[in-house]
C-alpha cells in the first residue's frame, strides 16, 4: 500500500541549500591554491589543419627568435619546444602590471598519418610559426573509379 507524503517546500529548500553548501565548501578545501604555484612550462596554442596534400600547423610564438624554437618529428609525433627569455629588471622604473610570461614551452601532437619528413617547411612570420608537412603518398586520399558493368543481350 502506498502512502501519501505531504509536500513541505521549506524542507526541499533546505536540501538544496545543503547541496550548495557542499559544492562550495568541499572543492575549495581540497584544491591547492593555483595562484601560489610558479608555472614551469607554458602551453603553446596550436591550429592543426589538413588539406588533400599537407598538414598545416600554426603556433603562436610572438617575440621568439627562430633559433630559440626546436621542432622534431618522430613516429608521426610532432613536437615544438623552446624558451622565452625574461627581460632584465629596469632600474629606471617599477612595474604596475607584468603579465608576459617567460620560461620554456612544449607541445606535442600526434599527426593522423605519415608525412614526408625531408620536405617539412617551417616559417616564422609576425609571431606565427607555420609548419607545412606534406603527406606521404600512402596517406593521400585515393580516388577510386567506379566501372559500369556492361551486360550483353
Amino acid at each position: 500500500m502506498k502512502t501519501l507524503t505531504r509536500w513541505e517546500p521549506f524542507r526541499e529548500l533546505n536540501t538544496v541549500r545543503d547541496m550548495m553548501d557542499r559544492v562550495f565548501d568541499e572543492p575549495f578545501m581540497r584544491m591547492p591554491a593555483l595562484w601560489d604555484r610558479e608555472p614551469t612550462t607554458m602551453s603553446l596554442a596550436l591550429d592543426v589543419m589538413e588539406n588533400p596534400d599537407n598538414y598545416v600547423v600554426k603556433a603562436s610564438v610572438p617575440g621568439i627568435k627562430p633559433e630559440d624554437i626546436e621542432i622534431t618529428i618522430d613516429n608521426n609525433m610532432l613536437t615544438i619546444k623552446g624558451e622565452t627569455k625574461e627581460e632584465s629588471e629596469h632600474e629606471d622604473g617599477n612595474y604596475h602590471l607584468r603579465e608576459r610570461r617567460s620560461g620554456s614551452f612544449y607541445r606535442s601532437v600526434l599527426l593522423p598519418a605519415n608525412v614526408k619528413e625531408d620536405k617539412i617547411e617551417a616559417v616564422n612570420e609576425n609571431g606565427v610559426l607555420t609548419l607545412t608537412l606534406p603527406k606521404a603518398e600512402e596517406a593521400k586520399p585515393k580516388k577510386i573509379e567506379v566501372k559500369k558493368l556492361i551486360t550483353q543481350k
